[in-house]
């Protein structure tokens, strides 16, 4: 069935009031098209439609809303249900939901939990945010060193339902601590009599609590893994990060650097009110509107050369908009490579000295083609060269602006992103009117 095929059929159950008939359509889906269809059928069925749920499938769907979506689910559902799904969510997922509400509201869902969970809870919260304590995952399966193959393969069928994952058990020690890792491969291929500790990799990849959340999604890229253990700083295993949280959090980081990038502060997205998002885009556009009074200003103080020879205002609009263009091409190519990648010093370099010849090879490229687009229209071989000369100066100076800021800001340990577009816009549009005018001013006499 078609998606709309599908919603027919689930309204009509809905209507009828056909609960088998509804969950035998509902068994089909994902749970992403489960939490698709709630939100597609009328709000009337809403009520109706929960109450068709079991309980692990109210968990799969909360966990697929917004917050704002999650509240009103459980709101509808009552306090007994709504505690049981509590209770059975992925208590990093319950950790991220609850970290935004107000703290009455934390302490009323908290209170009806079971001790246990709501305990975990807690002490994911307690981590701070953005970090790999806070999106970690304590349902995992961890297995002693002391082991057999068969006593792990025993523990693992009985803990199957926590596990998210089956393709690595952690392996601790007495006290605890994390000291190996068993792949599920490499307990189908050993004896079931062979210990653990025979068969396991000791030599973990692994990060603390307080280690950056972005750090960690860096590490699972580089290696492929589909987890990473969490430990703390006396090397107890307290967590796991799944490759779905990792997800999350480059989806997170990709929103906040786009955000940055365009100088819109907050989150905005299609459902911001406008007063709301030009509130949180203005700070950054009123700053930039007084830098940019630079510009004016210069323009003002170059008024004899522009007044003297008028076709020179045709190209201005063009030279900088073509400086700011490279600069933010050049800023998108290193944040993007920052993302992915601990640069080196040796590394440093050589991004700058191919961004510098990538400048040149544009300028020259581009500064050809309007050197003769200036000397055909305006019959001035000399008008050709300045307005050619100016565009290779500039974009040589442009394509290493959007450079070497973001990483002078990453060296300093600030976001590279908060060197925004705009921002470098503005820059380069000064120094690009500078030189132009300048070499015009200069050779005004041969203008003339």
């Amino acid at each position: 069935m078609t998606e709309n095929e599908i919603t027919l059929a689930i309204i009509k159950a809905l209507k009828e009031g056909r609960k088998k008939q509804f969950q035998e359509i509902i068994d089909e889906l994902h749970p992403y098209d489960i939490a698709l269809q709630y939100k597609t059928v009328p709000a009337k069925h809403n009520h109706k439609f929960l109450s068709y749920l079991s309980i692990e499938q109210l968990t799969e769907l909360m966990e697929e809303l917004e917050q704002e979506e999650q509240l009103e689910v459980l709101e509808a559902l009552g306090a007994r249900r709504s505690t049981k799904v509590l209770d059975l969510m992925e208590n990093d997922e319950l950790a991220s939901f609850l970290s935004d509400l107000e703290p009455e509201k934390i302490k009323e869902l908290l209170a009806d939990m079971k001790h246990e969970e709501s305990e975990t809870v807690q002490n994911l919260m307690n981590y701070p945010p953005e970090t790999a304590g806070r999106i970690m995952n304590n349902r995992f399966v961890w297995i002693k060193k002391h082991y057999t193959i068969g006593e792990a393969i025993d523990k693992l069928k009985h803990f199957v339902e926590l596990a998210e994952y089956l393709n690595y058990l952690y392996v601790i020690d007495e006290d605890k601590k994390l000291v190996g890792v068993v792949s599920y491969r490499d307990l189908l291929l050993a004896d079931i009599n062979d210990r653990i500790e025979d068969v396991m990799y000791s030599r973990v990849v692994k990060v603390e609590v307080d280690t950056d959340q972005e750090e960690a999604a860096k590490i699972i890229n580089r290696y492929d893994f589909v987890s990473l253990p969490v430990v703390d700083e006396d090397n107890v295993l307290r967590g796991v990060i799944t490759v779905d949280d990792v997800l999350d959090v480059v989806i997170q980081e990709a929103n906040e650097d786009i955000e940055k990038l365009s100088a819109s502060g907050k989150s905005i997205d299609f459902n911001t009110k406008p007063i709301v998002a030009a509130y949180r885009r203005l700070p950054w556009l009123i700053g930039l509107l007084f830098v940019g009074l630079v510009s004016g200003g210069i323009i003002s103080g170059f008024e004899d050369t522009l007044g003297t020879v008028v076709a020179l205002a045709f190209f201005m609009p063009m030279i900088a908009g073509m400086t700011g263009n490279t600069g933010t091409q050049s800023l998108a190519v290193v944040v993007r490579g920052l993302v992915t990648e601990d640069l080196s010093i040796k590394q440093v370099v050589h991004l700058v000295f191919r961004e510098f010849w990538v400048g040149i090879i544009i300028g020259i490229t581009c500064g050809f083609l309007i050197s003769m687009i200036a000397y055909f229209w305006q019959g001035s071989f000399i008008l050709g060269i300045v307005v050619g000369s100016s565009l290779l100066i500039t974009l040589i100076i442009g394509t290493l602006a959007g450079t070497i800021i973001p990483l002078i800001l990453y060296k300093l340990d600030i976001d590279p992103a908060i060197a925004s577009g705009p921002l470098i816009t503005t820059i380069n549009d000064i120094l690009s009117l500078l030189i132009y005018f300048g070499l015009a001013t200069a050779m005004l006499s041969q203008l003339t």
